[in-house]
């Protein structure tokens, strides 16, 4: 292509990880032009919408339905999302063409003071995944939902009477600027105090994700990060298997060795019921992504 047409979302977060695909592409095709064309989405605009109480919908499609139906009106070329935000499905015509380099997985536990969060804290997050996790590890804790961009969530935990933390992922914090030093977090919104939250993150977390149309699947390809690709598409191939979206309480982490690839998983049932975890190995994604399948569904509850 001597020119395209790159689409994304307008939150700084959003636009970070699309000045990481113009600089990848500014490698790989130095001779390419690139326009960029900010969206804002449904997940953007809809800010009242719950992303921790499950619906039949859940949050499929909240931050990428938009993007994708210009990608087929042939309005933009490519579409960067994060990875962690895409369906397991995506519309006839449209293909997950190429992932980049993944940036760490961690979830950070961030908090107003540096002493551990007391009985019955407040704890802010939009993720399912992270409130169940959250729950699991600490009863006590009281979830509530807090939405909005890394600024808007450090800027409502230090307004709050009541929140005592949230949980941001370490690869936004790193991409928008951020830095843990000695465990304090110094923002623009006030400074904070940031340790590992100890939870496994959700499928795609990390990971840059480009989508296009498919016939223009080989030209992005080429901006391709093996690794990353063979663990994403375990991750997803487990998402397709487990029948969800970006809304689903599990939490994986996918490694790769010259012996094979490992996955951990932790999955989350009815609001009782402790977890379903599993831990295995396999030579192929896909092959991966059936045998942690088949290890959830037989695991003993409380594993």
């Amino acid at each position: 292509m001597k020119k395209l047409t790159l689409g994304t979302r307008g939150s700084a977060l959003a636009l970070a990880q699309a000045q990481l695909t113009l600089q990848a592409l500014g490698r790989v095709y130095p001779e390419t032009e690139v326009s960029v064309r900010k969206f804002t989405t449904s997940g953007d605009r809809k800010l009242d919408i719950s992303l921790i109480k499950q619906t039949p919908a859940g949050a499929k499609g909240l931050f990428t339905k938009e993007l994708e139906e210009s990608l087929l009106k042939g309005e933009i070329d490519v579409a960067v999302h994060s990875c962690k935000d895409m369906p397991g499905g995506m519309p006839e015509g449209l293909v997950l063409a190429a992932v980049l380099e993944r940036a760490d997985t961690a979830d950070i536990l961030v908090t107003k003071t540096g002493d551990g969060l007391p009985q019955g804290a407040h704890v802010a997050t939009s993720s399912v995944r992270r409130a169940r996790q959250l729950q699991w590890q600490r009863p006590d804790f009281i979830i509530e939902e807090i939405r909005g961009n890394v600024a808007t969530r450090l800027r409502k935990l230090r307004e709050s009477a009541t929140l005592q933390g949230t949980v941001l992922a370490k690869a936004g914090l790193d991409r928008l600027g951020y830095r843990i030093v000695d465990g304090r977090l110094e923002t623009d919104e006030g400074m904070f105090y940031a340790q590992f939250a100890g939870m496994l993150p959700a499928i795609g977390q990390g990971a840059i994700a480009l989508q296009c149309r498919v016939a223009d699947a080989p030209f992005f390809a080429a901006l391709n990060h093996g690794p990353t690709w063979l663990a994403i598409r375990a991750e997803r191939e487990l998402m397709r298997l487990l029948n969800g979206d970006c809304s689903l309480p599990v939490g994986v982490i996918t490694e790769s060795s010259e012996t094979g690839m490992r996955m951990r998983a932790i999955l989350f049932g009815a609001e009782a019921e402790p977890p379903r975890e599993a831990d295995v190995t396999a030579g192929t994604p896909e092959a991966l992504a059936q045998a942690i399948f088949k290890a959830l569904g037989s695991a003993e509850m409380g594993s």
